[in-house]
Parts: C-alpha cells; sequence; structure tokens
C-alpha cells in the first residue's frame, strides 16, 4: 500500500490500490479544500513534489494543461498513486475530522507492511531463493 506524505505536516496517509489521493485523504479522516469532486473545477490541484499519478478518468485539457502536468500538478479528485509521493496541500493545512478513521488506517498499513516484511524475510516459506 503506498504511502502519501501531505506538507507542510508530514501526515503520513495511505493509499489503498486504485484509489485517488482525495479518496485517500477523505477516507482516512482528514478534509482539505475541494470543488466538485469529479475533475471539472480545478479547486483539489496539488503539485506533486515526489512521485507518479495515473488518471483512470480522463481529465479535460482546459482543467489541467499539458504545462501543469509536466510541471507536476495533478487534480487530486482524479490522480491515482502509483506508488509513494509527497504533495502539498495550496494555500491550506490538512484537517483531521476524524481520528478514528486515521487510527483505523494506519494500523491497517502498518499491518500489510509487516506482513510483507515477514513473508520475505530470510527462511520464510515466500522468500525468494538465491
Amino acid at each position: 500500500m503506498p504511502m502519501m506524505i501531505v506538507e507542510p505536516d508530514g501526515e503520513r496517509v495511505p493509499v489503498k490500490a486504485g484509489e485517488t489521493i482525495l479518496d485517500a485523504m477523505y477516507n482516512s479522516g482528514y478534509a482539505y479544500r475541494i470543488g466538485c469532486r469529479r475533475g471539472g473545477c480545478a479547486v483539489c490541484k496539488v503539485d506533486l513534489v515526489s512521485g507518479d499519478v495515473d488518471y483512470a478518468k480522463p481529465v479535460c485539457d482546459t482543467v489541467l494543461t499539458d504545462s501543469e502536468r509536466a510541471d507536476g500538478t495533478c487534480l487530486s479528485c482524479r490522480a491515482v498513486p502509483r506508488g509513494d509521493l509527497t504533495i502539498p496541500l495550496r494555500d491550506e493545512r490538512i484537517r483531521l475530522t476524524n481520528a478514528m478513521l486515521r487510527q483505523f488506517r494506519l494500523a491497517a498499513y502498518e499491518k500489510e507492511e509487516r506482513a510483507q516484511r515477514e513473508a520475505t524475510a530470510p527462511g520464510s516459506a515466500a522468500a525468494p531463493i538465491t
């Protein structure tokens, strides 16, 4: 499960497969300024500091231009992380709205990470033979 770091506070937000940046934040108990939630208003633009995203649904060129994409700007309501990434929010900070969701998602992430480490540890049945 990829991990998203949201600056300027360094909040860690786990991202499930196929989840958009926006969905990951809301499903983890966070909120920030958004608009239409469907890629038409551009209110949810964020900038990638590191990492890459894909778009499962088309994004209109007038909402997100080719030059913005090249500069690392993405629409958080449509952008699906390919792996770990870091983003700063524009002119605001992320707000925790549900601490229980945050705790649940982080615990699930840590459990998955631990299971992957154990599965690939030397001597485990799933460890590669060298």
